[in-house]
């Protein structure tokens, strides 16, 4: 009975709360046209006023925390790519947001997800002609420099650890394991290849053209991310050349870049002097610049939050297919798939 009465009050809560989110949301839309957008799926996002400048222009800010991943750790399932895709559709969406500051603090992770936000940032600023300012906090290595290649300008501290530019897979042999236990493997298969990545097979059974068709995948992914980077960064260094402001050009790449793209980590300022950033500064040095790229004197930071509702709790309590974290570094970090491809700094690749 108490159970159930505790049911009737969080329903009626729950009930109360979608009704003033409603009643607001229309008042609201009355009130600044073009500042909300209704949602019949995907991620439910709340503007959240961050720093208030009394001014009409607003600066959105986006995080990007933590390991880059396309499993569904947030709101309804929904992956950090799809909170980010739909930040940036509302950015969009929205006349009085003329910048974005992407805050990156990441050691990188999958890459199918840092490409499809490096995808997503550079289609949000040709579709909007809305700056994206990247802002490195303490590390935006390997995937979280990436996503970073793609916007208009990169700010990091001096301390910041970047770089990192290149691509790990990682694999597990437990077959001594299993021999000192007295377990066999029995395993039947469609093709000589189908088990090369098995950790229940002999280390000696494997093949040097096994060893050579991985290397091929890691070669030509991380042949990917090279690309991304001199791509990125001549596109924000032209764009910036044609405005004729020597102030708003950016650093170009040094002509010996890739050889620091061998898998080291960089501080911000030897990332600064072999051109990989920008400009060396904190979180307030980006907002400056987005100021100045978007050309506005003064305007309001906003973020856009997840809502959660009654509705989630069941999602969340109700998942079987929940991932564990792992608390390491100082930060929550999931354990590495085998056979899965990563752009992930070494210092946080165990």
């Amino acid at each position: 009975m108490i159970f159930a009465i505790a049911l009737l009050v969080l329903l009626g809560l729950s009930l109360f709360y979608n009704l003033e989110a409603f009643a607001a949301k229309l008042f609201r839309r009355g009130l600044t046209p073009g500042s909300y957008s209704a949602r019949v799926s995907g991620p439910r996002l709340e503007e959240v006023l961050r720093e208030d400048h009394d001014a009409v222009s607003k600066i959105a800010v986006i995080d990007l925390t933590g390991i880059i991943t396309g499993a569904g750790f947030e709101q309804g399932g929904f992956s950090m790519v799809d909170v980010i895709k739909a930040q940036l559709k509302r950015a969009e969406e929205d006349d009085r947001v003329k910048a974005v500051i992407l805050k990156v603090d990441s050691p990188g992770g999958e890459v199918l997800a840092s490409d499809d936000i490096y995808r997503a940032i550079g289609a949000f600023q040709q579709h909007s002609l809305k700056p994206v300012v990247a802002s490195m906090g303490s590390v935006a290595a390997s995937g979280g420099y990436y996503v970073s290649a793609a916007c208009r300008w990169i700010v990091a501290n001096e301390l910041t650890i970047t770089g990192s530019i290149g691509v790990i897979l990682s694999s597990w042999n437990y077959r001594g394991l299993m021999d000192k236990v007295g377990v066999r493997p029995e395993t039947y298969k469609s093709g000589k290849f189908k088990d090369m990545l098995s950790g229940s097979r002999e280390p000696g059974s494997i093949t040097d053209e096994e060893r050579a068709m991985l290397q091929k995948l890691i070669n030509d992914t991380y042949g990917r991310f090279t690309n991304v980077v001199q791509e990125g960064r001549q596109k924000a260094y032209e764009k910036g050349k044609a405005t004729h402001d020597e102030k708003a050009r950016g650093r170009e790449l040094n002509s010996n870049w890739p050889d620091y793209a061998d898998g080291r980590v960089l501080s911000g300022a030897d990332a600064f002097k072999l051109g990989f950033v920008d400009e060396l500064g904190g979180f307030n040095d980006a907002v400056e610049r987005a100021h100045k790229l978007s050309g506005t004197a003064r305007a309001n930071l906003i973020e856009y939050q997840l809502r959660y509702d009654f509705a989630d709790f069941f999602r969340i309590f109700g998942k079987s297919d929940a991932k564990a974290l792992k608390i390491d570094l100082g930060m929550e970090v999931p354990k590495l798939q085998a056979g899965q491809l990563y752009f992930l700094s070494p210092t946080f690749a165990h």
